[in-house]
């Protein structure tokens, strides 16, 4: 008798109980090795994606398809991050410059976040409050982000308080209006029960509202940590001494693309790593909520 067919009669022997359980067992096998060799041919398409866009631009730039005055190309720009890494940029060493962007990003961040988290909050539970103050909030969002970066950068001078303000304000709106949909979408059943058995304003905010409205929150922070960076560099493009935002003005006025490409690489990898973090901040948050079968992540 082959082994083949001897696991079906081995199979066939276990009691009803003991099936069940091997066959959970088996199919959470078969889906742990899907899952690992999804995760694999991620990664491998991923690398393919990133091995033909940049063999593609340095093929063009070599046969003169590109130009390379006005787009660079991938030697250069790696060779530009490599001289800014070893001997440092024209404004000092490199780390410098990407701790001065990085704690005005984080700083706009953490203000614009909290204000929008309160703020969405508190208009999503009061009604007439929404009402009165909706029309400004729309026109205030309305404006344009340069506009308030250039008047953060008159008042407020060229140090730390003018970028961090101006990223404020570009994470305040997404954050806002994501608190402040996701309290009015909390189930009205849910409220109505808490208050049954007896809880307050405070402890019906805190226990209900909150957790209920922090899927909401949280899928605004990937947006937002982007428009903290966006912000943070459009305040030192107004006028800085240090950040990533000035090597790229400066490389800007030297004429070299090489430079700028270089400087949008570094805030790409800094926005990569911190849409890391805060995935494993969701995933720490609200660990509490089921698996959705057709989530998609970006």
């Amino acid at each position: 008798m082959s082994v083949r067919s001897a696991a079906p009669l081995k199979l066939a022997s276990l009691a009803p109980g003991e099936k069940a359980a091997r066959s959970v067992v088996d199919l959470a096998e078969r889906r742990r090795q899907q899952a690992q060799r999804r995760r694999v041919s991620v990664i491998v398409l991923r690398v393919l994606v990133a091995v033909v866009i940049l063999g593609g631009w340095q093929l063009g730039a070599r046969l003169g398809v590109i130009d390379t005055f006005f787009w660079s190309q991938p030697s250069d720009i790696a060779a530009t991050l490599w001289r800014w890494l070893t001997e440092g940029t024209d404004l000092g060493p490199l780390w410098e410059q990407v701790l001065v962007t990085m704690e005005e990003t984080v700083g706009g961040f953490f203000v614009g976040s909290v204000l929008g988290v309160i703020f969405g909050i508190v208009l999503g539970r009061n009604a007439l409050l929404s009402d009165v103050l909706g029309p400004y909030i729309k026109g205030a969002n309305a404006i344009p982000r340069v506009v308030v970066g250039a008047l953060f950068a008159v008042s407020l001078g060229l140090d730390i308080r003018a970028k961090i303000a101006t990223a404020s304000v570009l994470v305040f709106f997404v954050v806002f209006f994501n608190a402040f949909q996701g309290v009015r979408e909390v189930d009205r059943n849910l409220i109505n029960n808490a208050r049954i058995l007896g809880a307050d304003n405070r402890r019906l905010t805190a226990e209900i509202i909150v957790p209920s409205a922090l899927s909401w929150i949280v899928a605004s922070l990937h947006t937002s940590f982007g428009l903290a960076l966006v912000g943070a560099v459009v305040g030192e493009l107004f006028g800085a001494t240090q950040g990533v935002g000035e090597l790229i003005y400066l490389s800007k006025n030297l004429f070299d693309t090489g430079g700028v490409f270089a400087g949008m690489a570094l805030l790409a990898a800094m926005a990569l790593v911190a849409e890391a973090l805060i995935t494993a901040l969701e995933n720490r948050l609200i660990r509490w909520r089921p698996p959705v079968a057709t989530e998609t992540r970006i």
